[in-house]
């Protein structure tokens, strides 16, 4: 088991002259305690390996990057998550990649998804009726302003019908969620629209 103690071949930030003989086990437990010693050492020793196993997952060399500067981050802020007696650091390191690169793969194809769903229904559809006659009194500067001050899927929904004409029952299907689900955030979102913009009803 290793020691939590400094092991030899690792030097703590008031070394000048460090030793590039530790472990990557080793190197993320003095990582843990805030060494930027260790963690350019460690940096250096697994680099190689994780930017390989991004770039295969991803496949795109700038999502790699991106992925890969995210996961060494993830590796600093949480090492001291990091315990020798359940597996080498490397497993550990690799498995926290794997993950951030399949996630990566994942929010993209649901991006791209959506997308394509918007494109099949067009844009032509008309504006729902109850939306038209609560947003045609409202100022589209006022109404982009005040949206910041709606949750996720009340500007969501909101957005889908008041700019791109869609009803309830398709804003329901874009963005996967039950109609009464979409009826209740679009009456939410609008009340605290119409309040925002000072429209009385």
């Amino acid at each position: 088991m290793l020691e939590r103690d400094q092991p030899r071949s690792v030097v703590s930030l008031e070394t000048e002259d460090p030793v590039v003989t530790a472990s990557a086990d080793e190197l993320l437990l003095w990582v843990a305690r805030g060494d930027e010693a260790a963690f350019g050492q460690l940096y250096d020793a697994v680099s190689g390996a994780v930017f390989g196993l991004v770039r295969r997952v991803l496949r795109d060399h700038a999502q790699s990057e991106e992925v890969f500067q995210e996961v060494m981050l993830e590796v600093w802020r949480t090492a001291s998550r990091f315990d020798p007696e359940r597996g080498k650091a490397m497993t550990w390191i690799l498995t926290m990649t794997h993950r951030r690169a399949v996630d990566r793969v994942r929010s993209a194809q649901a991006a791209a998804d959506r997308d394509e769903r918007v494109a099949v229904l067009g844009a032509t559809t008309p504006f729902d009726e109850v939306v038209e006659q609560v947003t045609e009194r409202l100022e589209q500067r006022k109404v982009r302003r005040c949206l910041g001050f709606l949750t996720e899927l009340q500007r969501e929904s909101v957005q889908l019908a008041y700019y791109q004409g869609y009803s309830y029952p398709e804003v329901a299907r874009l963005l996967d969620v039950p109609l009464g689900t979409v009826k209740t955030r679009m009456r939410d979102g609008l009340i605290r629209l119409r309040d925002c913009v000072g429209v009385t009803a």
